[in-house]
């Protein structure tokens, strides 16, 4: 049997604009809500669910892209003057980083959420 995560709950202080943020920053679409989470597919087997707390403590999410997928997403963090780094340690020093040969780049959601995103 292969396992396969389908769905992760991410709290956040208001969901739509958490989902909004996501999905522009990615270029994924965001639908609006359904019931009381704010869906947005990440992929055909991945959907990250928003949904509001009051308190939480932030997550760290990483997510494997092509070099393609990567220069559209860091061209939507720099074009939003969104604040990045080179590592999780690292996250504001405004630079990206060639782990492995490949690149990688961290940065947070409104919420305070580690965001990465790595080609290798």
């Amino acid at each position: 049997m292969t396992i396969e995560l389908d769905h992760t709950i991410v709290p956040s202080r208001d969901k739509e604009a958490a989902a909004r943020f996501f999905a522009r920053i990615f270029g994924l679409g965001y639908d609006g809500p359904v019931s009381h989470f704010a869906p947005v597919r990440v992929n055909q087997n991945l959907t990250l669910d928003f949904d509001d707390a009051s308190d939480f403590e932030s997550h760290h999410y990483a997510f494997k892209v092509s070099e393609a997928e990567f220069d559209a997403i860091f061209a939507r963090i720099e074009a939003d003057g969104v604040v990045y780094g080179s590592g999780p340690r690292s996250s504001e020093d405004m630079q990206i980083n060639h782990r492995r040969g490949g690149r990688g780049v961290y940065f947070r959601d409104p919420d305070g959420h580690l965001l990465e995103l790595l080609t290798v």
